[in-house]
């Protein structure tokens, strides 16, 4: 599979650079499986889609604030991304600009005391970082947004989804940040379940695909879990032959690598 078989030509003006309030007013495409017919509506309409008894799969991973800045000890600004924690103080990440980033190399964090160290650089660019401490992370840490959004986050709690709990992702699971409180208790009134599960975005969010042939690209490793009680609803749902719709790409890579590992399957299923 060549990368080229995907470019395609997207306008800059058609990427909007503020969200639609109220968050379900957003336009949805659906297409008819079985027609091919396309209907444009909203995703407040969302209900009429789905059927009772539909499951609903929703990542609950919570966006931290992991865009850093700080200056080294000659004043030049650099900025980290912080990917994955390692243990408290100690984060992967990546760094730019990136070339001059080296081992040994000191920081301290802007509008703070904490102090940064590069201790180790990785070949593929993966930065272990060391911060003095991770208090007040939520003042001098941002939250990291995509590159094609050229506004600032005004109320960082609208990059979150409403059902956002356990933190630990550098990017929001975009495809759920359309529901709301009343959408999700307008689709319970229905009698379509939802489940949860956690997997935590990180580094190939950001990271370019710059290979031509897809299958030479490394992709980077990202935590997931699922609790007992989605793996109860979704054995119930295979056995009872009813839909499981996972919200999003984190969703769907997460029941598909759990479904290659075998801890979803049933007997006859």
């Amino acid at each position: 599979v060549k990368t080229a078989d995907f470019s395609y030509i997207l306008p800059e003006g058609y990427v909007a650079q503020t969200p639609v309030e109220p968050r379900d007013h957003s336009r949805l495409l659906v297409l008819n499986k079985s027609t091919g017919a396309i209907e444009h509506s909203y995703f407040r309409f969302l209900p009429n889609f789905l059927k009772k008894d539909d499951l609903l799969i929703l990542n609950n991973s919570r966006v931290i604030p992991a865009r850093i800045f700080a200056h080294s000890t000659n004043g030049k600004l650099v900025e980290f991304l912080l990917l994955r924690k390692l243990q408290y103080g100690l984060w992967e990440s990546i760094g730019r600009p990136g070339r001059k980033l080296r081992n040994g190399h000191k920081f301290k964090i802007n509008a703070s005391n904490i102090d940064v160290e590069i201790v180790e650089k990785r070949q593929d660019g993966i930065i272990k970082l060391k911060l003095s401490s991770e208090e007040g992370i939520e003042s001098w840490g941002q939250l990291p947004i995509p590159p094609y959004i050229h506004n600032t986050v005004e109320d960082p709690e609208r990059y979150q989804t409403v059902y956002a709990k356990l933190p630990g992702s550098s990017a929001a699971p975009t495809a759920g940040l359309h529901f709301t409180h009343n959408l999700l208790r307008s689709l319970k009134e229905k009698g379509v379940r939802t489940a949860y599960i956690t997997l935590h975005i990180g580094l190939d969010t950001f990271r370019p695909v710059d290979v031509e042939d897809l299958n030479d690209h490394k992709i980077h490793k990202e935590y997931f879990e699922i609790p007992p009680s989605t793996i109860s609803e979704l054995k119930k749902a295979i056995l009872e032959h009813r839909r499981i719709i996972a919200v999003g790409t984190t969703s769907v890579r997460t029941l598909e690598q759990t479904a290659l590992w075998g801890d979803i399957r049933t007997n006859g299923a």
